[in-house]
């Protein structure tokens, strides 16, 4: 079928590199792979973090001039199917349920989130028209398992389906080397402002402190914040090696040279790069925060620490440090678990079903 995709957040072909920019071309491969033909419908961006209030007025215009034009641009060939991926209150999709209406079309979102907090205060427009998309919605479709409460009183249970975060290509364990020398620690994450540099800062705080003096740290990652990241962590700059940003088909080689995956995940969705690490059967030290849990079992595939709890997120990377046993049993148990779980193909074939279950066609049509 004909499917038009739109991410209000950020279009898949933005420049700079991030897990939601990454979420949605997985979500297009995959709908391709599928057999489907996906167009992307918009790149208007809608988020509006300030709740300024003129600001978003001109965004609701702008959401009526690109719902002008698509209805005239689909006019003669309209879509099957319209699929938006992520949707909050800071960034509605102002185009896909009107598109939809107009055209008598399913719609489908992904990674929707809703926040009957924000129903008042500077965001109270953004978060009604949120709201009113979900509640629109043949399916919807949660990657993060903490958002499905929120969710459930919206959606009847048959249009509200889960999936797990998911990679493209082989879901292989790493070759890891065992030669002696110090752990090889890794932490993976844009370097911006908010929830990045408070986790970069509570990994600095924690590795500050470690008494162990056998292990190094790769950081892998770029942006504004870098700056004041690396001078966070200036005490142990002997043990700290930066990457800057790299793509991510060289994600797999880095992780496979690594022991053990570290990261704070302050207000973390999920975190793509703790999926990657799960794929490549390396363990996890990581915050128990929104849908990490889901992604890292704790004791099982790695250890979950209280979020934002400097002194718990050091004494689980010294354990892990001092216990390659350990970090050699959870590396293959995350393997085993994410091949069941966030392989390509899996994901899919999942997709694929939800999707034709909304326009009412059969798998094998």
């Amino acid at each position: 079928m004909r499917i038009a995709f739109h991410a209000p957040l950020k279009p898949p072909d933005n420049p700079v590199p991030s897990g939601d920019r990454q979420i949605a071309r997985l979500l297009i491969a995959a709908l391709r792979h599928a057999g489907h033909q996906v167009d992307v419908a918009s790149q208007l961006r809608t988020r509006e973090p300030a709740g300024n209030s003129q600001t978003q007025a001109d965004l609701l215009d702008m959401g009526k001039q690109e719902v002008a034009r698509l209805l005239a641009l689909y006019k003669t060939a309209p879509p099957d199917l319209w699929f938006t991926y992520h949707l909050y209150y800071k960034a509605p999709d102002l185009i896909g349920p009107s598109v939809c209406r107009a055209l008598g079309i399913p719609y489908v979102v992904a990674e929707a989130s809703h926040a009957g907090k924000r129903m008042q205060g500077p965001w109270a427009i953004f978060a009604e028209t949120a709201l009113q998309a979900i509640i629109q919605a043949g399916a919807v479709i949660a990657l993060n398992r903490a958002d499905m409460d929120g969710l459930g009183g919206l959606v009847v249970p048959e249009r509200l389906h889960h999936l797990h975060p998911f990679i493209r290509g082989r879901v292989r364990p790493g070759r890891r080397k065992h030669a002696a020398g110090p752990v090889r620690l890794l932490a993976i994450g844009m370097m911006r402002g908010g929830d990045k540099l408070q986790s970069y800062r509570a990994l600095a705080r924690a590795v500050r402190g470690l008494r162990a003096s056998d292990w190094h740290l790769t950081i892998v990652g770029g942006g504004p914040m870098s700056r004041r990241i690396r001078a966070a962590f200036q005490p142990v700059r002997e043990r700290v090696t930066w990457t800057g940003t790299m793509p991510p088909s060289h994600l797999g080689r880095i992780i496979a040279d690594h022991d053990l995956m570290v990261w704070p995940a302050v207000n973390e969705a999920f975190g793509m790069a703790l999926v990657e690490a799960c794929c490549h059967g390396l363990p996890i030290v990581a915050g128990r925060v929104g849908g990490v849990p889901d992604v890292v079992a704790h004791a099982e595939t790695g250890i979950l620490v209280p979020p934002e709890n400097d002194h718990a997120l050091r004494q689980a990377i010294a354990s892990m440090i001092r216990n390659p046993q350990q970090r050699q049993r959870l590396g293959s148990a995350a393997w085993r678990r994410a091949s069941r779980l966030h392989g390509f193909d899996g994901a899919t074939r999942r997709i694929d079903r939800i999707i034709r279950n909304v326009t009412g066609a059969s798998c094998g049509s």
